[in-house]
Protein backbone atom coordinates (compact mmCIF):
# COMPACT_ATOMS: atom_id res chain seq x y z
CA UNK A 1 0.00 0.00 0.00
CA UNK A 2 1.39 3.46 -0.83
CA UNK A 3 -0.42 6.59 1.38
CA UNK A 4 0.21 10.10 0.16
CA UNK A 5 -0.53 13.26 1.24
CA UNK A 6 -1.09 16.35 -0.38
CA UNK A 7 0.61 20.15 1.01
CA UNK A 8 1.61 23.64 -0.47
CA UNK A 9 -2.55 24.14 -1.49
CA UNK A 10 -3.44 27.55 -0.44
CA UNK A 11 -4.72 31.36 -1.91
CA UNK A 12 -2.92 32.96 -4.48
CA UNK A 13 -3.16 35.85 -6.52
CA UNK A 14 -3.43 36.19 -10.56
CA UNK A 15 -0.10 35.72 -11.99
CA UNK A 16 1.37 34.44 -8.46
CA UNK A 17 3.05 31.25 -7.83
CA UNK A 18 2.30 27.99 -5.39
CA UNK A 19 4.46 24.65 -5.06
CA UNK A 20 2.67 21.63 -4.12
CA UNK A 21 3.86 18.63 -2.78
CA UNK A 22 3.22 14.88 -2.30
CA UNK A 23 4.81 12.72 0.02
CA UNK A 24 4.61 9.54 -0.26
CA UNK A 25 4.76 6.20 2.36
CA UNK A 26 4.37 2.84 3.00
CA UNK A 27 6.40 1.98 -0.28
CA UNK A 28 9.23 3.84 -1.96
CA UNK A 29 7.70 5.38 -5.41
CA UNK A 30 10.68 4.62 -6.94
CA UNK A 31 9.35 2.02 -9.40
CA UNK A 32 6.04 4.16 -9.42
CA UNK A 33 4.53 6.32 -12.13
CA UNK A 34 3.14 9.62 -10.66
CA UNK A 35 0.01 12.08 -11.41
CA UNK A 36 -1.15 15.15 -10.26
CA UNK A 37 -5.12 15.60 -11.07
CA UNK A 38 -7.61 18.21 -10.09
CA UNK A 39 -11.06 18.83 -9.50
CA UNK A 40 -13.23 22.33 -9.98
CA UNK A 41 -16.46 22.75 -8.53
CA UNK A 42 -19.29 21.05 -10.30
CA UNK A 43 -16.79 19.72 -12.85
CA UNK A 44 -15.05 16.53 -13.56
CA UNK A 45 -11.66 15.41 -12.50
CA UNK A 46 -9.17 16.02 -15.28
CA UNK A 47 -5.96 15.35 -15.66
CA UNK A 48 -2.84 18.02 -15.07
CA UNK A 49 0.75 16.28 -15.18
CA UNK A 50 2.33 13.17 -14.85
CA UNK A 51 5.83 12.34 -14.55
CA UNK A 52 7.82 8.37 -15.07
CA UNK A 53 9.43 6.51 -12.60
CA UNK A 54 12.68 7.94 -12.93
CA UNK A 55 11.56 11.98 -14.12
CA UNK A 56 12.86 11.52 -16.88
CA UNK A 57 9.34 11.71 -19.59
CA UNK A 58 6.68 14.08 -18.47
CA UNK A 59 3.27 15.03 -19.32
CA UNK A 60 1.21 17.88 -19.12
CA UNK A 61 -2.33 18.80 -20.01
CA UNK A 62 -2.68 21.55 -22.57
CA UNK A 63 -4.55 24.15 -20.11
CA UNK A 64 -0.87 24.24 -17.91
CA UNK A 65 2.19 23.85 -20.20
CA UNK A 66 4.40 26.25 -20.08
CA UNK A 67 3.77 27.37 -16.99
CA UNK A 68 2.78 24.15 -14.03
CA UNK A 69 6.13 21.64 -13.63
CA UNK A 70 6.11 18.07 -12.26
CA UNK A 71 9.07 16.88 -10.73
CA UNK A 72 10.27 14.24 -8.53
CA UNK A 73 13.03 13.46 -5.10
CA UNK A 74 12.94 9.52 -5.55
CA UNK A 75 15.10 9.76 -2.33
CA UNK A 76 12.50 11.73 -0.36
CA UNK A 77 9.73 9.78 -1.76
CA UNK A 78 8.21 13.02 -2.90
CA UNK A 79 6.27 14.42 -5.72
CA UNK A 80 6.66 18.33 -6.55
CA UNK A 81 3.99 20.25 -8.89
CA UNK A 82 5.27 23.78 -9.44
CA UNK A 83 2.75 26.27 -10.17
CA UNK A 84 3.39 29.46 -11.60
CA UNK A 85 1.51 32.41 -13.62
CA UNK A 86 -1.57 30.87 -11.81
CA UNK A 87 -4.75 31.78 -13.12
CA UNK A 88 -8.54 31.70 -11.82
CA UNK A 89 -9.61 28.90 -13.80
CA UNK A 90 -6.74 26.73 -12.05
CA UNK A 91 -8.78 27.29 -8.70
CA UNK A 92 -9.53 23.44 -7.61
CA UNK A 93 -8.86 20.69 -5.67
CA UNK A 94 -5.88 18.68 -6.64
CA UNK A 95 -4.59 15.27 -6.38
CA UNK A 96 -1.37 13.17 -6.25
CA UNK A 97 -2.10 9.55 -7.61
CA UNK A 98 0.38 6.81 -7.84
CA UNK A 99 0.86 3.33 -9.70
CA UNK A 100 3.21 0.97 -10.28
CA UNK A 101 5.35 1.05 -13.72
CA UNK A 102 7.74 3.22 -14.68
CA UNK A 103 6.04 4.93 -18.20
CA UNK A 104 3.97 8.14 -16.97
CA UNK A 105 0.11 7.86 -17.27
CA UNK A 106 -2.99 10.64 -18.04
CA UNK A 107 -5.84 9.00 -17.26
CA UNK A 108 -6.68 8.79 -13.74
CA UNK A 109 -8.02 5.11 -14.15
CA UNK A 110 -5.04 3.78 -14.42
CA UNK A 111 -4.27 5.35 -10.43
CA UNK A 112 -4.04 3.04 -8.00
CA UNK A 113 -3.25 5.26 -5.11
CA UNK A 114 -4.54 8.75 -4.31
CA UNK A 115 -4.15 11.55 -1.77
CA UNK A 116 -7.21 13.49 0.01
CA UNK A 117 -6.35 16.35 -2.02
CA UNK A 118 -5.46 19.95 -1.32
CA UNK A 119 -7.18 23.13 -2.12
CA UNK A 120 -5.61 25.71 -4.61
CA UNK A 121 -7.33 28.96 -4.65
CA UNK A 122 -6.62 31.84 -7.27
CA UNK A 123 -7.97 35.32 -6.83
CA UNK A 124 -8.61 37.51 -10.15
Amino acid sequence: QVQLVESGGGLAQAGGSLRLSCAASGRTISNYGMGWFRQAPGKEREFVAAISWSGGSTRYADSVKGRFTISRDNAKNTVYLQMNSLKPEDTAVYYCAARRGSYYYTSGDEYAYWGQGTQVTVSS
